[in-house]
Order: C-alpha cells, then structure tokens, then sequence
C-alpha cells in the first residue's frame, strides 16, 4: 500500500508537474503526483500536442495543392476532417500514455482526484475512491490554465467554440470567426483557413500577434490576408446573437458597430489559471488575476509550497512550465538551482507562416534605453528556402550597438519554431555579435538566414 506522506507532491500533470516529478524521482526524492483528468494535462492532450498534429495535416493538405510547383502531379486532393481529428487524438493519447508509462518507471505515486490543501504540509484527495490524505513539507502547485470565457461570448459546443471544441469539431466550419489572434487563435485559425473555410479574426489590440515584434506582426498579416483571411484589428467583438445554424457578431472597430453572420465562432481570448478550490487563500497564497505570485525559485511566500507553470503566470508556455518543474525539484533536493531569465525563454505560433521569438522587440530594447543595431535577412535570399519553394519569411535579429549583446531575434517563415533555438542558446551564453559572425553555418540550411542577419546589423550581409 502507498505511503501517506512523501519527500515531494505535486498538484497537476501537466508539462510543468510530470516533469517535477520525474526530476525528484530521479534525485531520490519519494514522490506522489496528483491529476484530476488527463496525464500530461492541457497542453499534451488538449493543447501544443493535438494542434500541432492539426496543422501538420493542413501543411501536408497545402503542399499537396502545391505539387505542380514541384514537378508533382496530384488530383482529386480533398480531407476527411474526421480521419484528421482522429489522427491527432491518436497522438495525443499516445503520448499521455507515454507521461503514464514514466511515472511508473520512476516509481512515482500518481493519484488521481482533485487536491485542495489541507493545512500545513497536508493534501486532502477526493476522487472516485473515496478521499484520502497526504503529506509533505514540500508541495508544488502545477495545476495550469484553462481558456478565459468573456461574458455573452462563451462556448457551446455547437456554435460557439472553445478551443477543446475546435479540436474536436462536429463540422467544417463555412464562415468562421476567430476572436483573439494571440498563438491559438491564429493557429487555428490558419488550420481552418487553410482547409477552406471562409475566415475572419478579430484582434482587440493593433495588431495581431500583438506580443511579437511590430515588423513581424505586418509580416504575417500579409501573409494571412494573401492565404484569404480578413484581419479587423483594434476591433472587438460586443455580443453575439445565437440562432439556428448561425451567430450575428455585433463587432465595433472606432466607435461603429457591424453586424456579421458567421456559422461557427471560436473564442481565444486568453487564458485563466486553474486556482479554484485548492485551499489558496486558506493557506496564505497570494493570488493576482487568477495566477500565484512567486519569487524567481518559484516559491509562493508560504514555506514548503511552490507554484509553477501557468499557474504561476507569464509567459505561459509549456517549455518555461518543464524548466520550472526541474528548478523546483532540484531546489527541495538542495541542489543549486539558477532562477529562469524570461527574456531568453522563445515563443513559438505554429501558423502559416510559422512565427518564433525570444528577447526583446525593437520597440522594447529602444524603449529600456539601449542603442541597438537590427539586422534582417529575407528568405528569398536563401538558396535552402527556394530550393523548398518557402521563399517567403524574414529574420531579424536586435543588437545593443554598444556591447554587441544579443537583445532579441524575431522570425517568420518555414520552420523557424525549430530554428529560434540557436539564438535561445546564444542568450543564454550571453552570446555577441562577434561570437555570432564568427560562427560557421552549414550550407545550404535555413539557419544560414540567422548568420546573415546578424551580419547585416553590421553592414557585412554577403547575399543580401
């Protein structure tokens, strides 16, 4: 039978929690994790997993349209939205099950149920055995986010989406509206964009993907407006009329209201963290917008508790949660542990075009004071790029002119997610400009663009 108290517990298993325990494990530690629903939580089976193998289908739909570009042939192209669905469940469970596989292999107790702390060191379970009780003097709060539903605009599942509805869609949406063009709302937005439905996002802010830098946001809205969509930015959405088969959005832009039909709308507006029910305020936790205020270790002010993941606020993204799990678990280990610097932690949309960033914007670095250099180079002059038939894209890189500091590198075009790396490493090795020139690129490659680029800001270019 389980032990009733351990070294280390963990609330939620998501990215941030299952890694927590598995680091502890790992270090020794007896540890029990607590879900209420899914392993792997929000993100593995409701978010960056299934998404990505929803946009990966729209990318194969679209080169495929593409053939004779390259020397192809292909006819009657069509999709089954149901074997699509189908295919990203698939690898969503294939991979929760992977998460539940992990914990046995490390001996981690995993508990199913919902937690709410129970005084100090003490964490009362209810699920569907019944309640239980454990203890440690060290607990981490892993619990996540869920979407943020504004009044009058939430989800029904039937005309009306939240993003779990959007994965799972009883239809093909003809006319579709996307409210909020932050990463989810213009990932799925370019998903059903590119399966034909007719598309419109409305973004509050004056611009859409309002956190990338400026020169990439008008980047991408060029490139969304030439695949069909319609961008209304510095618009809002007032209300929404349901009736049978159709939505009337009521969307003001500068003081006027339109009313538009849509047959289904999808609902981005950001997100809320999961802080309900979990004895919070009972236990001292401060709570600010639905998020716990930590330190830079992540703890929460109250002795033995921690917080981390979306839990524990900005930026929210899974790879930021996993870091912190192990910073975490190595920190009640007594290893030393060094705090995250979120200036180097990248962003990544997986659209089309892909969007990726890590530091600063250049509005950013001018606004903080610094006098900054900016590089850029276009995909068309990579020769990688047009051998793919990807010649559309740009990469810009930001630095402080006086120390040669890497401050921020900001990208659009094919595959970026997975080239804003090498820039992540050059922050975080406090990489300059110099390091950055004399680094050898291997051709031909997209990384290329990022050499070229750095080079630019100092006037040395050679194929731009």
């Amino acid at each position: 039978m389980a032990q009733d108290s351990y070294d280390m517990i963990v609330i939620g298993a998501g990215p941030g929690g299952y890694v927590a325990a598995i680091r502890g494990a790992q270090l020794g530690l007896s540890v029990a994790i607590i879900e209420r629903e899914h392993m792997g939580g929000i993100c593995l089976n409701w978010g960056c997993i299934p998404t990505k193998a929803m946009l990966r289908s729209a990318e194969v739909f679209h080169l495929m349209h593409r053939a004779k570009e390259f020397g192809l042939s292909a006819t009657g192209i069509d999709y089954d939205l149901e074997a699509v669905v189908k295919r990203s469940r698939k690898v969503a469970g294939q991979l929760s099950s992977g998460i539940s596989h992990l914990m046995k292999k490390n001996k981690i107790t995993v508990v199913m149920g919902q937690a709410r702390l129970a005084g100090k060191g003490s964490v009362a379970v209810k699920g569907d055995k019944g309640e239980q009780t454990l203890s440690s003097k060290h607990i981490i709060l892993a619990t996540g986010a869920r979407a943020r539903e504004l009044p009058g605009l939430e989800g029904d599942g039937d005309l009306v989406w939240t993003y779990k509805d959007a994965l799972t869609p009883p239809r093909m949406p003809k006319k579709l509206l996307v409210i909020g063009s932050g990463a989810i709302g213009i990932e799925f937005a370019s998903f059903y964009n590119t399966l034909g439905s007719d598309t419109t996002v409305v973004e509050v802010m004056d611009r859409v993907l309002p956190v990338e830098d400026a020169e990439i946001s008008a980047f991408a809205k060029k490139s969304f407006t030439a695949q069909g969509m319609k961008i209304r930015e510095k618009s809002m959405v007032k209300q929404l009329d349901r009736g049978k088969g159709k939505v009337t959005a009521h969307i003001e832009t500068g003081g006027k209201t339109v009313k538009e039909e849509f047959d289904t709308v999808i609902s981005a507006v950001g997100i809320v963290g999961n802080v309900e029910d979990l004895g919070l305020e009972a236990a001292g936790v401060t709570v600010d917008r639905t998020h716990v205020l930590t330190d830079e270790y992540c703890r929460t002010g109250v002795e033995g508790l921690y917080a981390i993941g979306d839990i524990a606020g900005a930026p929210w993204l899974a790879h930021k949660a996993s870091h912190e799990g192990v910073l975490v678990a190595e920190l009640i280990a007594g290893k030393t542990v060094h705090p995250i610097k979120p200036g180097s932690i990248a962003g990544c949309t997986y659209c089309h075009p892909q969007v990726a960033s890590v530091g600063m914007t250049e509005a950013a670095a001018k606004e903080a004071g610094h006098d900054i250099k900016v590089g850029r180079f276009p995909f068309m002059g990579n020769g990688k790029a047009i051998a793919l038939g990807e010649a559309e894209g740009l990469v810009k890189t930001i630095f402080d002119a006086k120390t040669g500091e890497l401050l921020g590198a900001h990208m659009i075009g094919a595959e970026v997610t997975e080239m804003i790396q090498g820039y992540v490493i050059g922050r975080q090795l406090e990489t300059t400009e110099e390091d950055l020139m004399h680094t050898v690129f291997p051709h031909p490659t997209l990384s290329e663009m990022m050499h070229e680029s750095v080079l630019d800001a100092y006037d040395r270019a050679i194929h731009f």
